[in-house]
């Protein structure tokens, strides 16, 4: 059966300061949270005209100010293919002084710098054009099918030499027509062209391409199969949208519903205060009468999976076996919901049968495949602790709500 899954972008006040909230819904719970204060944007995705202020060769790291008083991480492992601005041309090893454009690929977060990388990407509904990486990819959870269908599509870019960027073909493309693909990548082709092209010639600082409001990307990220409803209570956001999917994926517009209820302000329907209660709190309370301890440290997150209420003996492994099975879903529910990230240490319950640790594991890897960011369960250490690993990409939603407490 088809889970239902909605995106809901509403406007609510986190104690007196206005926001902007975007929640994705699958099947009746609240699966993502995304917050922006009104009237303040995230630089994550945007590109700047970026400044080497230094070389920390000892921790294979540049700092690059992106605007005064704005300085940035870049590893060099990360620099590849870098476009440099006043016509430096050269091996593309980095000077202090030199002027790049770069792109935030990570926001501050935990006292730690934003993150910058020179490998510019240009993120479309159904393809990524990158500088970092000149070749044609394809996204995993694509069939072989559609690999081989939109690889014919795309045979000409091959052809193209030489080509200064690459394309990485995402999930959405196997639900898109020829046209709606090849009119995506003219368009993120003249995109690149303005903003790596010309951006050469930008002044220090210049921001040269600006990321969409955050609620757009959530638009572009989900793929349209899967949604069965965008509401909104925000006129403009309404409007955007609905333009958006107009041009992209005429027919999909239709899913765009405004909600006027005065009444009942389409937060409160959907108990998004109550949930962003929820996802502070370090205890999380299971179906099954287990619960979960939540702790976020400065070097790893720490999940502990409790037995609760159960207190009896008979047929304890299997209890504990359906605890942690029921704890693996929630745990991929957490971690998208409060976006934590790095490394995530999990304290299931201790099961005896190898068979079914081998079960939870690939559980696991199961929930986490539905993540848009990159998750991966990597092992269960001899003291069954399951380590796996998060990317980081946003701030946590503590410490985005934690800001708008002090405003």
């Amino acid at each position: 059966m088809k889970k239902l899954s909605k995106l809901i972008i509403a406007g609510m006040d986190i104690g007196e300061v206005p926001c902007s909230t975007c929640a994705l819904e699958e099947d009746g719970h609240i699966m993502e949270l995304m917050l922006e204060e009104k009237g303040k944007k995230s630089i994550l995705g945007n590109i700047y005209v970026g400044q080497v202020e230094n070389i920390a060769a000892n921790i294979q790291a540049a700092f690059v100010m992106i605007a005064p008083g704005v300085r940035c991480y870049l590893p060099l492992s990360d620099v590849k293919n870098p476009v440099f601005s006043s016509g430096r041309a050269g091996d593309g090893s980095l000077r202090p002084g030199d002027l790049l454009l770069v792109q935030v690929s990570r926001e501050a977060m935990k006292g730690k710098l934003p993150a910058v990388t020179t490998n510019l990407n240009f993120t479309g509904k159904y393809l990524v054009l990158t500088t970092g990486e000149k070749k044609i990819g394809f996204s995993k959870k694509l069939i072989q099918e559609e690999k081989n269908r939109l690889n014919k599509w795309l045979e000409e870019e091959r052809t193209v030499s030489p080509r200064e960027y690459g394309i990485v073909v995402r999930t959405n493309a196997g639900e898109a027509s020829k046209e709606e693909v090849l009119t995506e990548l003219s368009f993120l082709k003249r995109l690149y062209e303005k903003t790596a092209i010309y951006g050469r010639s930008r002044t220090c600082f210049s921001c040269v391409y600006e990321t969409e409001p955050f609620y757009m990307n959530a638009v572009r990220d989900i793929c349209s199969k899967q949604l069965d409803e965008i509401v909104t209570d925000i006129p403009e956001v309404f409007t955007c949208i609905s333009a958006y999917l107009k041009e992209v994926s005429p027919g999909e517009e239709k899913k765009v519903r405004f909600y006027e209820d005065k009444l009942l302000p389409l937060y409160k329907l959907y108990r998004l205060g109550i949930v962003l209660e929820e996802a502070q709190k370090q205890k999380v309370w299971l179906k099954s009468g287990g619960f979960l301890v939540i702790q976020q440290t400065e070097a790893f997150v720490s999940i502990d999976v409790n037995s609760g209420k159960f207190t009896g003996r008979k047929k304890a492994e299997e209890t504990y076996r359906k605890i942690n099975l029921e704890a693996a879903g929630e745990i991929a529910r957490q971690l998208r919901l409060r976006n934590l990230s790095g490394i995530i240490l999990i304290d299931f319950i201790n099961m005896e049968n190898p068979d079914h640790q081998d079960e939870l594991f690939h559980v696991l890897q199961k929930y986490l495949r539905k993540d848009s960011v990159k998750a991966k369960a990597v092992d269960i250490t001899p003291l069954h602790i399951l380590e796996m690993t998060r990317k980081k990409v946003r701030r946590p939603l503590s410490e985005d709500l934690k800001e708008i407490s002090l405003r």
